[in-house]
């Protein structure tokens, strides 16, 4: 089991230019994005080392995050479930104008 601190977390979301709060999707997407910008064979062999580094960065950034995640408990109650449905705030306001 890995231990990140927060810092490691917050640099690591920052890096991939990630709000305070992603999806995993969200996450794979932030990393695609920048390993589409930083991958050292876009760049001429002058500019490879440079970005070389960049990317190795992107990588740990990307793996920090994937670890947390993998040791972090999901609930699975259905409260819990209810309360992280990304529908929730529609679903809720059509009820409430369909009752009027």
């Amino acid at each position: 089991m890995d231990k990140f601190s927060f810092d490691d977390i917050d640099k690591a979301r920052k890096l991939l230019g990630l709000p305070d709060e992603a999806s995993l999707r969200e996450i794979k997407e932030a990393y695609r994005n920048k390993a589409k910008k930083y991958h050292p064979d876009r760049y001429s062999q002058e500019k490879r080392e440079v970005y070389e580094r960049k990317m190795a960065r992107v990588n740990r950034a990307y793996k920090v995050l994937l670890r947390f995640i993998e040791e972090y408990k999901i609930s699975f109650k259905k409260e819990d479930v209810n309360k992280n449905n990304p529908d929730r705030d529609v679903i809720r306001f059509y009820k409430d104008w369909l009752s009027r």
